[in-house]
Formats: C-alpha cells, structure tokens, sequence
C-alpha cells in the first residue's frame, strides 16, 4: 500500500473509533441491557444518532475554521491580551493585516474522513429510529 492511502485508511480508522466510543458511551449511560426489545432499539438509535450528529459537527466547525470564519475572534482576543501586556500595542496590525496573514498561514485540508463516518453513523441510527417507530420488532408473522 501507498503511504496516502495508508494515512487515509488510519484517519477512517481513528474516525470510526471516535464515533464507536461516542456510541458506546450513549449506550453505556442509557443501560442498554434491559428486557424490552424497544427499549434497546431506541438505545442503539439514540446512541448512532449522537455521535453521527457530533461528528457532523465536529466537520462543520472545522470546514468554517479552515475559511476563516473564526479569524475575527481570534483578532480580538489578541488585541484584547495586548492591552494588558505592557508594550503589547507597539506591535498592533489592523484586522486585515492580520486576517491575511492567517490565511496565508492556513492550510486547505480536503480531509472529509470525519464527514463521511459522521454520515454513516447517522444513516445507521435513522435506521434504528425508523425500526423503532414501525415497531418491526413487535410484529409477529
């Protein structure tokens, strides 16, 4: 295997973890192991739900960070640090300088890894959820 791939395949990998933990933690406080089968169909829903949902997140927080969305409260805090530093205001830039210095500084990551795993969880728990609403599991043939 390629080094690329080998990194792409151990970020997918590192992803699903994330994702499994997550679930695994939903369910641990939930306390899936119960008697009624609806009971822990809602569970499992729940649990895929809530970390698809925090993965797409995740992804959507880093997708608007990585287009600069967030330069601005970094560009205040700084300058809200540099009045109490003394001297601190001798090296002020204004908020375009320093917005295109950041942007120069970061780099476009085309890493949808978090994307796609966010995705497949919460396909997963819509599963789960719409098998709990029907109520499949109660029917009997």
């Amino acid at each position: 295997m390629k080094q690329e791939n080998k990194a792409l395949l151990r970020k997918y990998i590192i992803c699903f973890c994330v994702a499994a933990l997550i679930a695994f933690i939903v369910i641990w406080i939930r306390g899936f192991f119960t008697d009624s089968i609806g009971v822990n169909i809602q569970i499992l829903s729940d649990a895929f739900c809530v970390s698809g949902i925090m993965l797409l997140m995740f992804a959507g927080m880093m997708f608007i960070s990585g287009e600069g969305a967030l330069i601005g409260i970094g560009f205040v805090l700084k300058t809200v640090v540099q009045i109490f530093v003394p001297m601190g205001r001798k090296n002020h830039e204004f908020y375009a300088q320093y917005r295109e210095r950041k942007l120069k500084e970061t780099k476009k990551s085309s890493d949808i890894c978090i994307l796609l795993t966010g995705l497949f969880f919460l396909a997963i728990g819509i599963v789960f959820t719409v098998i709990w609403n029907s109520n499949f599991y109660t029917k009997t043939p």
